[in-house]
């Protein structure tokens, strides 16, 4: 496929051999999932459907946990890199956090 030429796929896929998939796991793209979800729950990003920001800090906390608990567990078994986006990732939601708080 040359450069200009566009793709069939659905937002959020990716052609590979032919057909249209999703994009390959990887623990890098899961963790900014995770921290995707607590921007939209801290009111940072709008509602896809709707365009309107709100504020769960429920959720906001639940996520930032969940993220912490993966950080622990995952401890010793990431890549330098990896690591080093887990440690600056979850130290900017948590003074985002505190900050809307």
């Amino acid at each position: 496929m040359s450069r200009n030429e566009k793709t069939c796929c659905p937002e959020g896929m990716v052609e590979k051999n032919g057909k249209c998939v999703l994009p390959d796991v990887t623990f890098t793209s899961f963790f900014m999932a995770l921290n995707t979800s607590v921007l939209f729950h801290l009111g940072e990003i709008p509602d896809p459907a709707t365009g309107q920001r709100h504020q769960d800090f429920s959720m906001a906390k639940h996520t930032i946990d969940t993220m912490l608990l993966l950080q622990k567990k995952t401890a010793g078994n990431l890549t330098e890199e990896e690591a080093d986006l887990v440690d600056k990732v979850l130290y900017d939601l948590q003074m985002r956090f505190v900050q809307r708080r």
